[in-house]
């Protein structure tokens, strides 16, 4: 008996140990649990998420008035180099070609360089440009025309030094997979304003996709409508779009209804929101047949808009994405996210040199993003349009030197400890600058924003706040920033 007594009190203890904090606060029928779970409830209720089920993607209105209705996010995947284009360090060209000091080297961790590697001065000669003087290399010269409708950020950091998780750290929150990404947020909250097109739409270009593959415009635990839907430049914007042969659209009509009914009676027998959301995927399929081919229908722009962007009809290239880009805001969708892949500089060849294939994806990105924002801007889009461009980290002030030895091409390790980008349109300061990095270009000395100040700054834009913008999922309110001190970086905004 003595036996059967001490089982049972270690089965009690067991089950004890199991049960979490966040279980038992969720849980408590009285005191904390209760007003814990009254609090949460009435904080949700107050986002006003109250869509119909069959309408998951219906436009809802802001958290507080929004100065951005949409979002184009121009991802370098790979990491350009920063020390090649917006963050010019004249001491660092002095020292190009000395041995690494030792305190860069201490403590650190790098993808590659081993050893002590030579400082790196920069590549491309730097100039003044804009009303404010900002530098940037001659990389860009379709983009300085912009200079002064954009805002740098030269002072990021991220917590990922290789691409991969890095990537998911910046759109989705998380190194790890299975969280939401960015442009699934922004679409659960918000909906979007054309319900003939999905609310997120991605366009890749440069061959590849980047490391982080599909998961970075997943939808993670949010319901599966809210992932990003990957279009593309030749035949159907998406796969099986249009009707097989000898199908028509009435008829294609009749299945979608015969399929919807079994799919609600499953729904009422089982409940589960995927089928509503299985329905609606269906419908706005069908929708798309007419809207989405003309929407991504580049033949229908002019001579003139074609030799402004550099495009050609039917190619896969960043600058028939960017043209892309531009007629999808006009109709409303609420998130557009182009990568472009091949900004990886190590030097491990040709076509990864700071010399040779860097400039070729300068040239690449040129002209179409300054035609976007030309576009956007004689559009009335611009103000309203919050336009992002950066990569996942930044590049080291050190050449980067394999196995302790100096490489045959020019390159620059991954550098998580500092990094550019920017921002034009959708309520932020045009011709401005905010952040710095030391003479090296290798530490934050001023204004450190981390990548979920960023989030939660593009979050407070487009007129939510971070922290609300959330969904209970394994015990906690789930939200984009994670649960680390997050700040949104308001001196950016105008």
């Amino acid at each position: 008996m003595r036996d059967l007594d001490g089982l049972k009190r270690e089965l009690e203890h067991t089950r004890l140990t199991a049960v979490t904090r966040r279980h038992f606060l969720r849980h408590c029928g009285t005191g904390l649990g209760a007003l814990w779970l009254a609090t949460t409830a009435g904080a949700v209720d107050r986002l006003g998420f109250a869509r119909a089920p069959a309408e998951p993607l219906a436009p809802l209105p802001p958290q507080f008035p929004a100065k951005a209705k949409r979002v184009i996010y121009l991802h370098m995947a790979g990491a350009p180099s920063q020390l090649e284009l917006f963050d010019y360090k004249p001491v660092l060209a002095r020292l190009d070609g000395q041995d690494c000091p030792p305190s860069f080297l201490e403590g650190k961790r790098f993808a590659f360089i081993s050893g002590v590697p030579k400082m790196l001065g920069p590549q491309f000669p730097f100039h003044p440009s804009g009303q404010a003087g900002a530098w940037i290399s001659d990389r860009l010269p379709h983009f300085e025309r912009h200079i002064d409708d954009v805002c740098f950020v030269r002072s990021m950091r991220t917590d990922e030094f290789n691409h991969a998780p890095a990537q998911l750290m910046l759109h989705t929150g998380s190194p790890r997979f299975g969280h939401p990404s960015l442009g699934s947020w922004v679409t659960y909250g918000l909906g979007t304003e054309n319900q003939n097109l999905p609310g997120y739409i991605v366009l890749v270009s440069g061959g590849k996709t980047p490391d982080g593959g599909k998961s970075l415009w997943g939808s993670g635990f949010l319901p599966s409508v809210y992932q990003g839907v990957q279009c593309r430049a030749q035949g159907d914007p998406v796969l099986f779009l249009s009707n097989p042969a000898d199908v028509s659209r009435p008829e294609r009509r009749r299945v979608l209804d015969a399929i919807g009914d079994i799919n609600r009676e499953q729904h009422a027998r089982h409940g589960d929101p995927e089928t509503l959301t299985r329905i609606a995927q269906y419908e706005l399929a069908f929708r798309m047949q007419v809207s989405a081919s003309e929407a991504m229908d580049l033949s229908r722009e002019t001579a003139a808009v074609h030799a402004r962007y550099g495009t050609q009809p039917g190619a896969e290239s960043f600058a028939n994405n960017c043209l892309l880009a531009r007629r999808l805001a006009e109709r409303g969708v609420r998130f557009i996210q182009l990568y472009h892949w091949g900004w990886d500089s190590h030097g491990a060849s040709e076509s990864e040199a700071l010399t040779t294939g860097f400039p070729k994806r300068c040239l690449e990105v040129d002209q179409p993003i300054g035609a976007l924002l030309s576009d956007l801007k004689e559009r009335g889009l611009l103000e309203e349009t919050l336009v992002i461009w950066g990569g996942e980290f930044g590049r080291t002030p050190m050449r980067e030197n394999r196995n302790g030895q100096e490489m045959k091409f020019v390159g620059r390790d991954h550098h998580p400890g500092a990094f550019t980008v920017w921002l034009a349109g959708g309520g932020v300061k045009p011709g401005f600058s905010y952040g710095a990095t030391d003479e090296m270009g290798y530490n934050i000395v001023e204004n450190p924003v981390e990548v979920r100040d960023l989030q939660a700054t593009i979050i407070r834009l487009l007129g939510f706040d971070h922290h609300k913008l959330s969904l209970p999922f394994q015990g906690l309110d789930q939200k984009i920033t994670g649960v680390k001190p997050t700040r949104i970086v308001r001196e950016i905004i105008a």
